[in-house]
């Protein structure tokens, strides 16, 4: 995979967390940054897809449940 390299400007006490986490807990800062910003990316796709969903037609449980056949099970 190809790599470019990317440049930030955060609060030092952030840089200094993050340091002192990967250090204790044996991790590449570099891969530390590149998996915060997925789960960042993922995140927000999630919400965009939650907005969409939010949108489609629901309907009672007691009519799934009839649907479903399971009506008398209750």
């Amino acid at each position: 995979m190809a790599q470019t390299q990317l440049a930030a400007r955060i609060d030092s006490r952030v840089k200094k967390a993050i340091d002192r986490l990967c250090d204790d807990r044996g991790l590449k800062l570099n891969r530390f940054v590149e998996d915060a910003l997925i789960d960042k990316l993922e995140e927000l796709e999630d919400i965009e897809d939650l907005k969409a969903i939010r949108h489609e037609p629901t309907r009672p449980l007691s009519t799934l449940l009839k649907d479903l056949g399971l009506d008398d099970d209750l």
